[in-house]
């Protein structure tokens, strides 16, 4: 399924005016964290928690940073918002979404 820019102007607009959305990607702006760190400090359920990841991954708006490994040897992701800012405006009929890239030094 592809999707045209107005598709993805709108769903990034969803998820930057979704109230989980939004805790969840300001949240992981200044650290790495894995799903149940960011479920505890929002005190959203663990699901919704994965769900919004797993949306704001496919719209290039989060990145899994690194894998840790637990000690039952469970692969653990932490996720990094790839997204400093952002800004909405409307020009005429259309939304115009500007976002600003996180800068991390080594990872860029």
């Amino acid at each position: 399924l592809e999707l045209d820019e107005y598709n993805i102007n709108q769903r990034i607009v969803e998820a930057l005016t979704t109230v989980c959305s939004n805790a969840v990607l300001f949240s992981i702006v200044d650290e790495a964290k894995r799903a149940v760190k960011i479920s505890q400090e929002l005190r959203l359920s663990l699901s919704a928690v994965y769900k919004t990841l797993s949306q704001l991954e496919k719209l290039a708006l989060v990145r899994v940073e690194r894998f840790e490994f637990s000690s039952e040897g469970k692969k653990i992701k932490k996720y990094r918002s790839k997204i400093k800012s952002a800004s909405i405006s409307i020009s005429g009929n259309e939304f115009v979404v500007s976002l600003n890239p996180l800068r991390i030094p080594g990872k860029d």
